[in-house]
């Protein structure tokens, strides 16, 4: 892989196309990373507890090494 963890990227592909981040994990298996404030998804939540409510949570998800370049 080209980048490692704390580089700071630029998105070259996706819905997220121009946008920079830096790496906060990097999965090299998958050649995927995953980007701070990138490709956020939003997620239902079962409950925890009963009684409780479920939520809508907002996550980050990896994406791949590809579509992402190194900015100086």
């Amino acid at each position: 892989m080209h980048v490692k963890k704390n580089d700071s990227v630029i998105i070259l592909a996706g819905k997220d196309k121009g946008k920079t981040g830096k790496i906060l994990k990097a999965f090299p298996s998958m050649d995927q990373v995953l980007v701070e404030g990138v490709n956020i998804k939003k997620v239902h939540q079962r409950p925890k507890k009963d009684g409780a409510k479920g939520e809508i949570i907002e996550k980050s998800f990896p994406v791949h090494v590809s579509n992402v370049k190194l900015t100086k």
